[in-house]
């Protein structure tokens, strides 16, 4: 598995926001993995199997997919990419945290691709899209609420 995502692949989401919240909160949040579905409501449950390091895999139920994923590049409060393939979707998650004068800007990045993914890379991306977005503005919701 690849640290970057698959550009040649048929379907890229990139997205970004700008949370109002400490680097430190925003990246525990995100990588408290067995929390996910607790604030993201595209998760049902989630759960890391092991310490949150390069190698390690985590099981998710997510829009009725069960999928595990594995670590590939962790930088502590800055970058964690994760892959996995389900249902013959190659899937490759780069995310990025970088601090910014309104906060923190988090960037997602994933591509998808396979014989499924092929046949419908339209729905797909727009799929793809929707739950990113999802995902971001939970994670901003939460994060910027009060302590």
């Amino acid at each position: 598995m690849h640290t970057t995502i698959d550009t040649t692949a048929p379907v890229v989401v990139r997205l970004s926001t700008v949370i109002d919240a400490s680097p430190a909160t925003v990246w525990e949040l995100h990588t408290d993995i067995d929390d996910w579905a607790a604030w993201n409501d595209g998760v049902d449950r989630a759960r890391l199997n092991g310490p949150l390091e390069v190698g390690s895999s985590f099981t998710w139920l997510t829009h009725g997919l069960e999928i595990t994923s594995t670590v590939l590049e962790l930088v502590p409060g800055q970058r964690i990419v994760w892959g996995g393939t389900v249902g013959g979707i190659v899937g490759i998650h780069v995310w990025t945290f970088e601090e910014s004068g309104a906060g923190v800007t988090v960037r997602t990045e994933e591509s998808w691709s396979g014989d499924p993914v092929d046949a419908a890379v339209d729905e797909l991306t727009a799929a793809l899209r929707a739950s990113l977005q999802s995902w971001l503005d939970s994670l901003k919701a939460r994060a910027e609420q009060p302590a």
